[in-house]
């Protein structure tokens, strides 16, 4: 899995450095952040550096709920979302990919949660974040 490029912990990611490092990629995230601002004005987001992984993550949350994790990598952006078992059957029924289904069913187990991870390389993914974003509050 690609690494997180944003490692400086004395250089906060404003919008330049981040774009700097999408590439082509950056419509997508306009995209995802423009439906989240319209559609979900509620959510937070929160840049801090984890020295754990030394690299700087956001956390976008609404109230106390963490809805999603999100890191730049090189030419693109990784969101990961965490569903606990219960779950599973809203994910399984939902209209995200079935590569994203198996990707949920089969993946590793923090305790009893999973972890459901989407490389924002292509258009299709932003449907999906836009879907597991919804389960994410109904659950």
């Amino acid at each position: 899995m690609d690494k997180p490029i944003l490692n400086n912990k004395d250089q906060f990611p404003t919008e330049g450095i981040i774009f700097s490092h999408l590439g082509r990629t950056k419509i997508h995230w306009k995209s995802v952040f423009e439906y989240i601002y319209s559609n979900h004005p509620d959510f937070s987001e929160e840049w801090r550096y984890y020295n754990d992984g030394k690299s700087w993550l956001m956390k976008v949350t609404r109230k106390s709920k963490t809805i999603f994790w999100l890191s730049v990598i090189q030419n693109a952006f990784r969101i990961t979302f965490y569903f606990g078992d219960k779950a599973e059957p809203a994910i399984l029924k939902s209209k995200i990919p079935a590569n994203l289904k198996k990707q949920f069913k089969d993946g590793k187990r923090y305790g009893k949660i999973r972890d459901l991870t989407l490389i924002m390389k292509n258009k299709q993914n932003i449907e999906a974040v836009k879907e597991l974003i919804h389960l994410k509050m109904k659950v």
